[in-house]
């Protein structure tokens, strides 16, 4: 999309999953991408991957401090930032009357305050370019998945957080929408559950019904195309939010075995 060539993003959770997705979808349309994420094998590949149009940089987005460094260091390396996409999130099923201190303040950490570091860091280069601010949410927001309470009430609170930075930051020129996710195929976040976690969620999920609501997830590289389709508007248009759910009829890949 030549309308984006040249500008500047930044993704968190930029390594894996969803967000490398994002990474190679924004730099295939020319955009120079910081890639904030924890380090890992894949964080590794990412320069050898994507070459000079990528900056990997080692982050905990739970940290406001190392987010502003990373933004501070995008803002130098490439000299502007035009879009932050807050995409790191931790996603993990459990028993809510069996969650430990551990797993709650991690949801809050992560879902909520790395995307509130992330924008706060952000909003003064963004201000200089007329840019935007992208939040990626979950159509659990509107249908919360057993197992997946506080996950959902982080996203809830992530989209009410951007409903008010969009009045707030609108006189700036900077633009603010939520991008809310139905599922997605080949996803990250399962692969850290342990087998037990992944059988209870799945058959408690095809129980209530949320496994069919959810539907055939989508493929990632769609999901990365209606990214860029919000951010290759003309600056006249603010997108507040869109829903994108999988279009066809059947269940998550995890849940197939327990629903047929």
């Amino acid at each position: 999309m030549e309308r984006l060539a040249g500008k500047v993003a930044v993704v968190t959770g930029a390594s894996k999953g969803m967000g490398r997705h994002f990474v190679a979808a924004l730099v295939a349309a020319g955009v120079k991408v910081a890639c904030l994420a924890r380090p890992s094998d894949e964080f590794d590949t990412l320069a050898a991957e994507f070459g000079d149009a990528v900056l990997p940089i080692a982050c905990d987005v739970a940290s406001s401090e190392a987010v502003n460094a990373a933004v501070a260091q995008t803002a130098e390396h490439f000299g502007r930032i035009d879009v932050v996409v807050a995409n790191a999130a931790i996603f993990h099923p459990f028993a809510f009357e069996d969650g430990s201190d551990e797993i709650i303040r991690s949801h809050i950490d992560i879902n909520i305050l790395g995307v509130s570091w992330l924008i706060r860091a952000a909003i003064p280069h963004l201000r200089k370019t007329k840019g935007q601010i992208v939040a990626i949410s979950s159509e659990s927001v509107n249908m919360p998945f057993p197992m997946l309470a506080l996950y959902a009430a982080t996203k809830a609170a992530i989209e009410t957080l951007c409903h008010g930075l969009r009045d707030e930051l609108r006189s700036d020129d900077i633009r603010v929408t939520v991008l809310r996710s139905g599922s997605v195929k080949g996803g990250s976040g399962g692969k850290s559950w342990s087998q037990e976690t992944v059988a209870a969620f799945y058959k408690k999920i095809v129980e209530t019904g949320h496994a069919s609501m959810t539907g055939e997830g989508a493929t990632p590289e769609s999901m990365a195309q209606a990214l860029l389709s919000v951010i290759g508007l003309p600056a006249d248009i603010g997108v507040d939010l869109i829903e994108v759910r999988a279009a066809q009829v059947g269940v998550p890949e995890g849940a197939k075995a327990i629903a047929s």
